[in-house]
């Protein structure tokens, strides 16, 4: 199991490599994005993915959001200059909260979005200081996911709701003979996976609402096509560069992730949903 420390290890390690294959200057964003009619490129596809998002839990103006899992600010910059709201993003990385503070205040949201470093399981609000909670990708990492219900339903507003996109579990009982699943995990510092029904009882057993389970493991699959073709150019290139120079734990094996998840995707070992929840 990974620690906190771990995960932000991951993160710092890598955030380079997501620098320059994920044009973060310009797409401000680390997860898989959204492709439809309307996208034309990966940078439009992880923009695309805040609209959908936010289209689905019906955003109000003005609101306050609690972005679980910021990494480097992107959808509080797309809430807040769409629906201005104000917000608040957590991240276990250093890298990541001074990548998004930074970028908060060139963009000028410095004044409706700040960022801190911690763990989303546990923080100092006050109990109902959020309208909706946000997270994209990150409650995969955490083994605290029962803790981040109780915590989600602390930190909500009556009503208040909590809109995650994550990937689960194509079922129970898979069988992965590569252990492709196993692998992918350990080079992005995640807790095993679970299916989405049992992430929805978890939920629903801290007295959520369950509103809508979308599955979009369509919509980003052009992604993880182009991690993995991505990958299988950069395996030469980035075994040089292992030999040659003293890499960090996760930098050194980062290149092996977009082989492993394409591939249990193409098994169909795991899928990619839309939650809303809804606090009762």
């Amino acid at each position: 199991m990974f620690s906190n420390r771990d995960i932000a290890d991951y993160y710092n390690q890598t955030l380079n490599h997501y620098q320059r294959w994920w044009q973060l200057n310009r797409a401000l964003a680390v997860h898989y994005g959204y492709w439809n009619s309307q996208t034309t490129n990966l940078t439009d596809a992880l923009q695309m993915l805040n609209q959908v998002m936010a289209e689905i839990a019906e955003i109000q103006n003005n609101i306050n959001v609690f972005d679980a899992g910021c990494g480097v600010g992107g959808s509080l910059f797309y809430l807040a200059k769409n629906y201005d709201v104000n917000g608040v993003g957590i991240t276990l990385s250093e890298k990541q909260h001074a990548f998004a503070t930074a970028q908060a205040h060139k963009h000028g949201f410095d004044k409706k979005v700040s960022f801190m470093i911690g763990d989303y399981v546990f923080t100092t609000f006050a109990d109902e200081t959020f309208d909706l909670i946000w997270a994209i990708e990150s409650i995969t990492s955490t083994s605290g996911k029962r803790q981040f219900a109780h915590e989600a339903y602390r930190l909500l507003k009556h009503g208040g709701k909590l809109i995650v996109a994550d990937y689960y579990l194509n079922g129970e009982n898979l069988y992965d003979t590569n252990d492709y699943l196993e692998k992918w995990r350990k080079t992005w510092s995640m807790s095993p996976f679970i299916s989405s029904s049992q992430f929805i009882s978890i939920f629903e057993n801290y007295r959520f609402r369950m509103k809508k389970d979308i599955d979009i493991t369509q919509n980003i699959f052009p992604t993880s096509k182009k991690m993995y073709r991505a990958s299988l150019l950069g395996t030469l290139p980035s075994i040089a560069y292992n030999l040659t120079h003293n890499t960090s734990r996760f930098a050194k094996t980062h290149y092996l992730s977009g082989i492993y998840q394409y591939k249990a995707l193409k098994k169909g070992l795991w899928q990619y949903h839309i939650h809303l929840f809804e606090k009762s």
